[in-house]
């Protein structure tokens, strides 16, 4: 069963210097039919101005990945990191008992593009972490890349949740496939571009949940970015 989040119905905010499209509820957005789905919280799709961005706030128990698609964002937190995250970059945070970071636009002139997401952990309370993952290309490019899981394997970065999450780029007629075991779902979410699901045309934006399928089929109807999620 494949139900689509399309992104004429995601939740809409712009103050200006951001402009954002939630799948889920998050901060003024509410929509009872749309709270997350499995242990997926937010995937908020945002576009911030030239030096602007999100001052020093505080996040607690979240595991937290954002995924640069164009642009530079500059990041530090209370742990002592610092980093700038480059398009096609991955950031994984794991908040625990408390963090308070910083997210603002690394360049004066361009804006910058990222989707954020949030995954509710299965274990409260562990001490902060925090990783970069510099993803180049040829990881990506028709092929699924797995940037987080709960075991670190292939490289990914570890989190605190049974739930793996891929991004891929597909060009037109590329194809990944990722099998799907029993009792397990997932969600597809379309950065760029537009993709089949299983034969169902995804366009950019648009989200798709997953349940009672056992082989998710991806395939490029012109050049894309998809996220993945695979979930207990």
């Amino acid at each position: 069963m494949i139900s689509i989040r399309r992104s004429a119905d995601r939740g809409k905010s712009n103050i200006g210097w951001l402009d954002t499209r939630y799948s889920f509820s998050f901060n003024r957005y509410y929509d009872p039919n749309h709270m997350g789905f499995r242990s997926l919280r937010v995937i908020n799709d945002d576009r911030i101005s030239p030096a602007a961005g999100f001052g020093r706030h505080p996040h607690q128990d979240m595991e937290i990945i954002t995924w640069v698609l164009s642009g530079e964002l500059a990041h530090e937190d209370s742990t002592g990191s610092k980093a700038v995250l480059k398009a096609g970059n991955v950031q994984r945070m794991s908040a625990g008992t408390g963090i308070v970071h910083s997210e603002c636009n690394n360049s004066q002139t361009e804006p910058v593009h990222l989707l954020q997401i949030w995954i509710e952990p299965n274990e409260l309370g562990i001490p902060p972490r925090f990783e970069d993952l510099a993803i180049l290309p040829e990881q990506v490019q028709g092929k699924l890349c797995l940037i987080a899981s709960p075991d670190g394997r292939d490289g990914s970065s570890v989190i605190q949740q049974d739930a793996s999450v891929y991004i891929s780029a597909l060009s037109d007629g590329q194809e990944v496939q990722l099998p799907l075991a029993a009792g397990r779902h997932a969600w597809v979410q379309v950065a760029t571009g537009q993709i089949t699901l299983n034969g169902t045309l995804l366009e950019i934006g648009d989200g798709a949940a997953v349940s009672d399928e056992s082989l998710l089929t991806l395939r490029g109807t012109e050049k894309s970015d998809i996220l993945l999620f695979e979930l207990s």
